[in-house]
């Protein structure tokens, strides 16, 4: 094992006191030496949820239970414990190897079938290929438009859940203007570095910011588009329901509003949010999405169609009548959550400023045992968790991010078995 130790970080842009992405002092870190190369083997996966067919939403309350889709989204979607089951009260959490190494501001991730990933770095505005047997990192084109700054750039991605025939990939980025979503067709035939098509958008009009502009994408059981938004520093912006900003969107492939969203025009699905980057659904097809708090809590919350988060009249366990209150929440700075991804039957959460995992057991719409943290500073910030099948996740770091202190093999992107 090594050791390097650190002094304090420069705080990020940030307006009225708040922290910007979690932004944090550090002592002494102590970082594990793990082998590279262990994704072979893991198999093909599914990237997109089944629908139910029933036109039910996701995450509504009268919701009946289902199956888990057997596959993953670029945020984690369903590979949880069995509907019913209820896991245990105490976790584990081990490092098992490093898949790839030296990437520069790792954001979304997505896995191929076959196994390969896809990552996205939000300050060069590319997406490279990791080869799940080797680790070799290749990149496959440049996002047209980005314009990265502060918090935004090339942030999240996700597969089509016609993937397998359609070949598109869907990222949320930042341009001079807004953030957006836009798709572009994948080409392994053409050469290294231009293997993307055109971007096509489907959403554009997202406010942006130099913080909070949210930035998970991910396909839902019901194989609709979901997104998380930030306010980028204009708490207004949560509680106006005409803006896209602190909201979580639900739309079509297409980016059109979804028959039975709650107003019937609007892709908006939820509001209050001051910047969701964690979206994740349970087997039991319920959506959970993790929150940045400003100076006191950070949040775990279950999403229910129509409900406000109360952002900025509440924060955390506010109690306050017409906001849902969070299922868990965190200090921001032993949190300051980004991706979440479930999985044995626990939500797990990466921690940017608190530098941890974060295990939170379920029993249905409540949290089963008090949260716990694993891998606390080993290392560094963590940005992205996915799940990849069983007890399997993958866990990206965030050390090159501006916020950081980087060492020579960062950011990577590691394996662990988790129950």
């Amino acid at each position: 094992m090594r050791v390097r130790t650190r002094g304090v970080r420069a705080k990020g842009v940030a307006t009225g006191g708040t922290v910007a992405e979690g932004v944090g002092v550090a002592g002494v870190r102590v970082r594990g030496v793990v082998t590279a190369g262990v994704l072979a083997g893991c198999g093909a996966l599914l990237v997109a949820g089944c629908s139910s067919g029933d036109g039910t939403l996701p995450g509504a309350p009268e919701s009946s239970p289902g199956k888990a889709s057997p596959g993953t989204s670029s945020a984690g979607s369903p590979a949880a414990s069995p509907s019913g089951s209820k896991p245990s009260a105490k976790g584990s959490a081990t490092v098992t190897g490093v898949v790839a190494k030296g990437l520069k501001t790792p954001w979304g991730v997505a896995q191929l079938p076959g196994g390969d990933l896809l990552v996205a770095s939000r300050d060069e505005g590319t997406i490279s290929r990791v080869d799940a047997g080797s680790g070799a990192v290749t990149e496959i084109g440049e996002v047209p438009g980005v314009s990265p700054g502060g918090e935004g750039g090339l942030l999240g991605l996700a597969l089509s859940p016609a993937f397998a025939s359609d070949k598109l990939v869907y990222a949320y980025f930042t341009t001079e203007s807004d953030n957006r979503i836009a798709r572009m067709r994948y080409d392994e035939r053409r050469p290294a570095g231009q293997q993307l098509g055109a971007p096509d958008t489907v959403l554009r009009g997202i406010p942006k910011g130099l913080i909070h502009n949210g930035g998970r994408i991910a396909f839902g059981p019901d194989r609709m588009l979901y997104a998380g938004t930030g306010e980028t520093g204009d708490s207004a912006l949560a509680q106006d329901k005409k803006s896209l900003g602190g909201k979580i969107l639900r739309m079509t492939p297409d980016g059109q509003p979804v028959h039975g969203n709650p107003d019937a025009d609007s892709v908006v699905y939820s509001l209050g949010h001051r910047n969701v980057q964690g979206l994740a659904w349970d087997a039991d097809k319920r959506l959970w999405a993790a929150e940045f708090g400003q100076n006191t809590w950070d949040e775990l919350n279950r999403i229910e169609p129509g409900a406000n988060y109360g952002w900025p009249a509440a924060e955390g366990k506010a109690g306050k009548p017409g906001f849902k209150d969070p299922v868990a929440q965190w200090r921001t700075d032993q949190a300051s959550p980004s991706g979440i991804a479930i999985a044995q039957g626990s939500v797990w959460m990466a921690g940017l400023r608190g530098e941890r995992l974060w295990r939170i057991p379920l029993d249905g719409t409540r949290a089963a045992a008090a949260p716990e943290a694993f891998l606390t500073e080993k290392y560094g910030r963590l940005r992205t968790v996915l799940a990849v099948g069983g007890d399997r996740l993958l866990l990206v770091t965030s050390e090159t991010d501006g916020r950081g202190s980087p060492g020579a093999d960062d950011d990577r992107i590691l394996s662990l078995t988790v129950r």
